[in-house]
């Protein structure tokens, strides 16, 4: 295709190169060949996708690179030009050996990775200023963490989940797989096994065996745990995870009959629930369900974190326990030294006192919402789409093969996209596409849904 700018870029669908590979490509020899001349305006990005039928991202990709390189240069108001000359260390490659280049993989859709505002930034210079005001941590620190921070949280559990929590049955972890592990140490008895959904989340299995417990893998359907298929557990088991508001990563919700059994089977076998509940603040179809714990206080271990909401690198979350188990999990932790930093602790209180994790949920809540629907538009028509309306990621159901495939393939245009089988440990593969969506931004997401949809439509024809 010959644009009016004299620039001619072809795009081969065929071609193992990803999109905007071929894009720079094309406009690489251009230059070196002289077509385009030093000081030449290069086509607007819109512009240029509407000539070639691609996202936007596509050509802004292949310019940031070549800007990068030095082939262009970039003009705030009066647009993008060929740079009088390239940077003399770039040798572009004529004949790729693999498909995956620099570039690749430019989108990944992973889930639990959360977007967060720019105004954060702020908010934690805002936090640390607090926190500097404070005399030093000079004393041993208190084993189940803060006790304002405790409180605060107490309020947030109140607020966003309705659940009444004394700050005392609170103890603050450095994140929710943390709090499992700690619970679970505390509670290993000589042959203990965890119940655990499969595909279920692979830190938290981790995390189990990590702490001398065996395993339990029970399957999950559309609503998320078989909680029927517990009739028949072995006596050894003393615990079941589970993901109730979002099963991750199918994103099945519990439904209250198999929450209610589920506490009957606790009761009944002296079990403790142990309920990840990490990001039931992202509802958009219903309000979330009660929590496990909010039903039944005196079997669950509710396990909260910050990282879906304020950042994933924030390492700080919380455990909700009956008194007598708290105890014990400080008893051990001060044992083992295990402490999360308090420093840390007094910057989470700062946000909390401040606003901050409000705010952030809200803005998140309206961007995912958003991403929810376009995942939901783009690949709908390809199999069954579990977990929408909810979180930040969403399932495609696919034959196991197929799912296999489009993986492979997108990540040779540059989109790396998890499978249902990474999850998934002894109930062989169920088939699927994982579409995270939380920390990639717009443009990427455009053109990596439009990607999977391409792949998709090509091998279910």
């Amino acid at each position: 295709m010959f644009l009016p700018s004299a620039v001619a870029v072809v795009l081969d669908r065929t071609d193992r190169r990803a999109l905007p590979v071929q894009v720079a490509d094309h406009l690489r020899a251009d230059i070196r060949s002289g077509q385009a001349a030093v000081g030449l305006r290069l086509p607007s990005s819109r512009k240029l996708a509407a000539e070639l039928s691609v996202a936007r991202g596509v050509v802004e990709r292949a310019y940031e690179q070549l800007i990068a390189e030095g082939w262009l240069v970039a003009v705030h108001g009066s647009g993008t030009f060929v740079a009088e000359a390239p940077s003399p260390v770039v040798t572009p490659a004529t004949t790729p050996a693999k498909p995956a280049d620099k570039l690749s993989p430019r989108v990944q859709l992973r889930p639990g990775v959360p977007w967060t505002p720019p105004r954060a930034s702020a908010a934690w210079r805002r936090a640390w200023r607090d926190v500097g005001a404070k005399p030093p941590p000079f004393e041993d620190p208190d084993p189940a963490g803060d006790y304002e921070l405790r409180s605060a949280l107490s309020e947030l559990l109140a607020r966003a989940r309705g659940m009444s929590v004394e700050p005392e049955r609170i103890l603050i972890t450095s994140g929710a797989t943390h709090g499992l592990g700690l619970a679970l140490s505390a509670l290993r008895t000589s042959g203990a096994v965890l119940a655990m959904e499969d595909p279920g989340y692979r830190y938290a299995s981790s995390a189990a065996t990590a702490c001398g417990w065996s395993l339990l893998d029970v399957p999950v359907d559309a609503h998320g745990l078989r909680v029927d298929q517990l009739g028949s557990a072995p006596e050894n088991v003393r615990g079941v995870y589970v993901t109730p508001s979002h099963q991750y990563p199918t994103g099945g919700l519990l439904p209250v009959g198999r929450r209610n059994q589920l506490i009957e089977f606790a009761r009944a076998r002296d079990v403790v629930l142990f309920e990840d509940d990490y990001d039931s603040e992202f509802r958009y179809d219903v309000a979330p369900l009660p929590a496990l714990a909010q039903l039944a206080p005196d079997r669950v271990v509710y396990l909260g974190t910050v990282a879906k909401t304020l950042g994933a690198g924030i390492r700080l979350g919380w455990l909700v326990a009956p008194l007598d188990l708290v105890d014990r999990i400080a008893v051990h932790r001060k044992r083992i030294g295990d402490f999360p930093s308090v420093p840390l602790q007094q910057a989470l209180l700062s946000l909390l006192r401040d606003g901050e994790w409000d705010r952030a949920v809200r803005t998140a809540r309206r961007r995912y919402r958003e991403r929810d629907r376009a995942v939901e538009e783009a690949l709908s028509p390809f199999g069954e789409l579990r977990g929408l309306g909810a979180g930040m990621h969403t399932t495609l159901m696919l034959d196991a093969d197929l799912a296999a495939t489009v993986a492979r393939e997108a990540l040779q245009h540059g989109v790396e996209v998890p499978t249902l089988v990474e999850s998934t440990r002894t109930h062989g593969d169920p088939g699927g596409l994982v579409i995270g969506y939380g920390r990639v931004d717009s443009a990427d997401l455009e053109y990596a849904l439009e990607v999977v949809a391409e792949c998709l439509a090509r091998h279910s024809a």
